[in-house]
C-alpha cells in the first residue's frame, strides 16, 4: 500500500495524459483533449471547482497567452496569404533558375515549403517534387518519403514554427534564446535525410553525377527578393525588433518584436497581392484558424492548473526527481507527438510538466538541456506519427502503401531522438 502511495502521483498523471490521448484518437480535437485533461487532473487532485475557474481566468488574461494568441494568429495570416495568392508559388519559381543538382531539386522545394509552418504543408510540395523528379529514376515511394522528411527539417530551428513559440513561452525565453540551444536538430535532420534517402547508393538517378538542364538564364534576384520579401521582413524584422526592443525597453516583453515584425510581412503581402483584404477575413473566420487559437488558450489553461494542483510538486519528490524528468522529457512527449502527430500538442502537454520539475527540483540551471530533450523526444515522435497529416497527405498524392512508406521514416526518427539524447548529454 505505501508503495501505491507514493507512486500515485505517477499514476494520476499518466491517466490524465491517457485521457489526452484518448481524446485525440476519438477526433475531439487536440485542444478539448488537452482541456479534458486539465479537468480530470483538477478532479484527480480535488481542486475545488472554484479555484479551478480562477487559474482558468488567470491564465486566459496572462501577457504570455494574450502575446501567443497574436502570433499565432499572425502566422497562420501571412501562411494563408502567402498560399492562397499564390505568392509562395512564385517565390518557388523565382529560384528554379539556381537549382542544378537533381538531388538539390528534389529537397529543395518541401524544405522551402518548410520555412511555411501551414498544417499539411507537404501537399504543396508534392507537385513541386514530381515535376523535379521528371527524367530522374526515382520510385513514387522515394518522392514520397523525401517529400514528408525535408518538409520537417527547419522544424526546430526555425522562429516562425507555433510550437517553438509556444516551447519558448513555457520555458520563459526568447524565441532566439530557445533556438540557440535546439537549431542542431536541423543539421541533424539534415544528416538523416541523405543519409536514408538520398545518397547514392540509397537513392540511384540516372545522371547523379551531372548537372541537371536547368538553364542559367532565369536567374533574376530580383525577383527572388521582391517575391521572397514577406518572409524577409517576418524574419530580419523579429530579430531586428527583438534585439532593438532589448537595449532601448529591456522591460518590453521579446513577444512584442516579434508581432511587430509579423504584422509588417503580413501588410508586405498584402501590399504585393492587391484585392486580398477578403482572404484575410476569411482565414480569420476558417475552423483550422479558430481550432488553433482554441488550443494554445487550452494548453496555457491546462499549464496554470498542472501548477496549481501541486501534482508536480509531488512527483518532482519520486525517485528523487530525474526518473520523473527523464520520464516527462522523453517518453511522454514522444508517445503524445506519436499520437497526435502535431507539435503544440506535444508541447503543450509534456513541455509544462518538464518546466515545473525542474523548477520543483532545484535543477534551473539545467532547463534548457531537459527542454532540449523534451522537444527531440517529441519531434522524433511526431516524424514516426503514421497519423501526421503531411505523412497521410503525401503517401495520398504519390498513391503509395503507407506501410511500406512508414518503414523508411520511423528508424531514421527513432535515430533523431537517439541524436537528442546525444546532445542533452552534451548540454549537461
Amino acid at each position: 500500500m505505501d508503495i501505491f502511495l507514493n507512486f500515485l502521483p505517477l499514476l494520476k498523471i499518466i491517466f490524465v495524459f491517457v485521457c489526452m490521448l484518448a481524446g485525440i484518437r476519438l477526433k475531439l480535437g487536440v485542444g478539448a483533449s488537452i482541456l479534458i485533461g486539465g479537468g480530470v487532473l483538477a478532479f484527480l487532485t480535488s481542486m475545488q471547482s472554484g479555484e479551478v475557474v480562477q487559474v482558468a481566468a488567470a491564465a486566459l488574461r496572462d501577457d504570455k497567452t494574450v502575446f501567443l494568441v497574436l502570433i499565432v494568429a499572425l502566422i497562420m495570416v501571412l501562411s494563408g496569404l502567402l498560399e492562397k495568392t499564390g505568392q509562395a508559388g512564385r517565390i518557388m519559381n523565382s529560384l528554379t533558375g539556381y537549382l542544378r543538382s537533381p538531388r538539390l531539386r528534389l529537397v529543395f522545394f518541401p524544405a522551402l515549403i518548410g520555412l511555411l509552418p501551414m498544417p499539411g504543408g507537404a501537399i504543396f510540395s508534392a507537385p513541386m517534387i514530381q515535376e523535379a523528379a521528371n527524367g530522374l529514376d526515382v520510385s513514387s515511394r522515394d518522392k514520397a518519403v523525401i517529400n514528408y522528411w525535408f518538409r520537417h527539417v527547419w522544424e526546430l530551428a526555425w522562429p516562425l514554427y507555433p510550437g517553438m513559440i509556444l516551447a519558448a513561452s513555457l520555458c520563459g525565453m526568447s524565441i532566439f534564446e530557445y533556438i540557440g540551444y535546439t537549431y542542431p536538430g536541423a543539421f541533424f535532420c539534415i544528416a538523416l535525410g541523405y543519409f536514408f534517402y538520398l545518397r547514392p547508393s540509397v537513392l540511384p538517378m540516372k545522371n547523379n553525377d551531372h548537372q541537371a538542364d536547368v538553364p542559367g538564364n532565369g536567374r533574376d534576384i530580383k525577383k527572388v527578393i521582391k517575391e521572397g520579401l514577406p518572409l524577409i521582413v517576418a524574419i530580419g524584422g523579429a530579430f531586428v525588433f527583438e534585439t532593438l526592443l532589448s537595449f532601448i525597453f529591456p522591460a518590453v516583453f521579446f513577444e512584442i518584436g516579434i508581432i511587430l515584425a509579423l504584422f509588417a510581412a503580413v501588410l508586405s503581402c498584402i501590399f504585393a497581392n492587391p484585392g486580398s483584404l477578403p482572404i484575410v477575413r476569411k482565414l480569420l473566420l476558417e475552423k483550422r484558424f479558430l481550432n488553433m487559437i482554441f488550443m494554445i488558450v487550452c494548453v496555457f489553461v491546462f499549464k496554470d492548473v498542472l501548477g496549481a494542483s501541486g501534482v508536480v510538486d509531488e512527483l518532482s519528490r519520486l525517485a528523487g526527481g530525474e526518473a520523473a524528468l527523464i520520464a516527462a522529457a522523453v517518453f511522454i512527449p514522444f508517445l503524445v507527438g506519436f499520437i497526435a502527430g502535431i507539435t503544440l500538442a506535444f508541447v503543450g502537454a509534456a513541455m509544462p510538466l518538464v518546466v515545473g520539475l525542474v523548477h520543483a527540483t532545484g535543477l534551473e540551471h539545467q532547463l534548457p538541456a531537459w527542454a532540449v530533450l523534451c522537444m527531440f523526444s517529441g519531434f522524433s515522435g511526431i516524424l514516426a506519427s503514421p497519423i501526421h497529416i503531411c505523412f497521410l497527405l503525401t503517401c495520398e498524392y504519390f498513391k503509395v502503401d503507407m506501410f511500406s512508406a512508414w518503414k523508411k521514416v520511423v528508424i531514421p526518427s527513432l535515430v533523431l531522438m537517439l541524436l537528442g539524447v546525444a546532445y542533452f548529454l552534451v548540454l549537461m
